[in-house]
Order: C-alpha cells, then sequence, then structure tokens
C-alpha cells in the first residue's frame, strides 16, 4: 500500500467501506456510443468529449463520465440497486489544456430514494471526505425550495437556468438586476436573495430557513432538509453547512443536492444529489442518488505538503 499514490489509496479506502454499507462493485466499459453524452452534455462536468468512431462507422466516445453509463446499463427493478466504482474518466480538467485519465470513485443508488436513503449517500459522503482529510466541509441544498420560490413565476427555462447561475455564484447584485429584467415579484427577489445571504452551519441555517416565510411549495423540501439533519446528528456528522450556492441543473437534479470540500482544493472534490429527472429524461421510472470523488484533485494536496529536497 505504501507503494500506492495517495488517490488510489484511498479510493481501494472508500471501495472498502462502501462495500460495508452494501455497495456492489459496478463495472462500466470504457467507452460509450458519443449519442450518450451529445443527449445529456448539461449533465456532465465537461463540455469536451473524445471521440473516435468504431470498425462500423459508429461514433463513440471515451466516458467522460460514469453515472450515465450505469444508468443506462441497468434495468428498472422493485428493490434498491445500490453500487459503488472505481473507474477512469477522460476529460479536461480545470486548468488543463489538453484531456487528461482521471480516477473517480463513487456510488449510487438507484431505486426509491426514502430519507433513510438520503442520510445514508450523505454520511458517506462526509465519510468520504474524512478519509481525504479531517479538515473538511460538506455543504448541502435542497432544489426544492428554489423550486418552489419560482413556482408562480412565468419563466423558460434559460431564464431559471440564468438565475441558477447567479445563485451559484453568490452573486447579489447581478441576481437583483437579473430579477428586475425578468420582471420578478418583490417578495420573490427578496426570497432568492436569502439563498445568496443567508448560509453557514446546517441546523441554525435551517432554523432561519423555516421563518423566512418561504412559500408552501417549499415545505417538502424543508421537510427533506430537517430529516437530512436529523440522520446526520444520528450519524456523529457535524461538519454539514446549508448553502444554496450548491445548486445544479434542475432539468436533471431535483431534491437534495451537495458538495464536498477539504482544506487545500480550492474547488469542491465531491459532488452529488438526487437525479430522478435525469433518469426520466433516459426513459426510466426509479429514482436514483449519488455521488463522486474526484481525486485527480488529490495532486494540488500534494503539491501544497510537498517539502523540499535540500535545505536553504
Amino acid at each position: 500500500m505504501n507503494n500506492l499514490r495517495a488517490d488510489e489509496r484511498i479510493s481501494i479506502a472508500l471501495r472498502a467501506m462502501y462495500r460495508q454499507y452494501g455497495y456492489l462493485p459496478y463495472k462500466v466499459s470504457k467507452f460509450e456510443e458519443y449519442d450518450l453524452y451529445m443527449r445529456n452534455k448539461a449533465f456532465l462536468m465537461t463540455e469536451n468529449v473524445l471521440a473516435f468512431s468504431d470498425m462500423d462507422g459508429k461514433l463513440m466516445a471515451l466516458k467522460p463520465d460514469v453515472t450515465l453509463s450505469i444508468i443506462k446499463n441497468t434495468k428498472d427493478e422493485g428493490d434498491q440497486l445500490k453500487v459503488c466504482y472505481a473507474e477512469q474518466v477522460y476529460r479536461v480538467p480545470r486548468g488543463a489544456k489538453g484531456f487528461k485519465e482521471i480516477m473517480q470513485t463513487g456510488l449510487e443508488v438507484i431505486g426509491t430514494v426514502d430519507a433513510y436513503t438520503m442520510g445514508e449517500v450523505l454520511m458517506l459522503a462526509a465519510r468520504s471526505l474524512e478519509a481525504i482529510s479531517s479538515d473538511y466541509a460538506l455543504d448541502v441544498a435542497d432544489l426544492g425550495v428554489v423550486s418552489g420560490i419560482l413556482a408562480k413565476e412565468n419563466l423558460a427555462d434559460a431564464q431559471r437556468a440564468e438565475l441558477i447561475a447567479l445563485i451559484s455564484d453568490k452573486n447579489l447584485h447581478g441576481l437583483a438586476a437579473q430579477c428586475a429584467a425578468l420582471g420578478l415579484g418583490e417578495e420573490t427577489t427578496r426570497l432568492l436573495e436569502k439563498l445568496v445571504t443567508v448560509y453557514g452551519p446546517f441546523e441554525e441555517t435551517l432554523a432561519k430557513y423555516e421563518t423566512m416565510g418561504l412559500p408552501d411549495a417549499c415545505s417538502e423540501a424543508l421537510a427533506n432538509l430537517r430529516a437530512v439533519l436529523e440522520m446526520m446528528k444520528l450519524c456523529g456528522v457535524d461538519r454539514i453547512n446549508l448553502d444554496f450556492s450548491v445548486v445544479n441543473d434542475m432539468n436533471y437534479y431535483n431534491g437534495i443536492v451537495f458538495r464536498g470540500f477539504v482544506r487545500g482544493i480550492p474547488t469542491g472534490i465531491l459532488s452529488g444529489g438526487q437525479y430522478d429527472k435525469l433518469m426520466a429524461k433516459m426513459g426510466r421510472k426509479s429514482g436514483a442518488i449519488g455521488f463522486a470523488v474526484y481525486l485527480d484533485l488529490l495532486e494540488r494536496l500534494e503539491d501544497d505538503d510537498a517539502k523540499f529536497d535540500v535545505d536553504t
């Protein structure tokens, strides 16, 4: 084990932990039909897909994502399917100038997604971060709150996406300007601005949202968040924040979404959420939730901790 790279060691440790909770190892092909990724391009972390022509002329692609392959190659069944994986994906990392083979580890639950399932997945997300660094944070949100606030507004998908992007960037000025440009109501604007400015430790921040006067359409999402909080308490997870800058494309995701961070890496090293809408888009009836750990980012952590070869 001492001869393994950090990403390899952590990947082995994470898969062992996932298997303890009943997640079965899952293996996918290195490539899929190119059309699979083009039809779901907005779901991917990258706009670049490495494609090639097969012997029969069919356009194929080296996979930039694992989740799409798992959905495509599993069937709707009555019971939950719990799988974990460690796969190489192929994409252009942020700041890089070319494609790179990246190790990605994660898990997926396909089937009914209840409060227990959400709690278990979030607990394993927190434990995954802890396996990388004791100094971590898990940020959680529920897209049902955003949907509930916008329910009375007549918005096109593109307009909704613009608002979500501004919330994600915590761009309060830009959000106010966009709300005015779209003619949104004063109450809607006020509540969207709260999503940008009110965030922090999960329990106290959730209490603020529960007394904020959110629309009735947000009540189910608030109940989900309260259930998540109680599950996290039972699991002994306390480094969890409520932060609505953790938002994803609402054409694919619904319900709980989350992102994990460790000190020394300036971007999220873990990302996940509930993606029932993606399942429906791919002709599936089941719900689904999962996350991925981007182990290539550990290179930045190792760079920060690197020692000089000589004393100066």
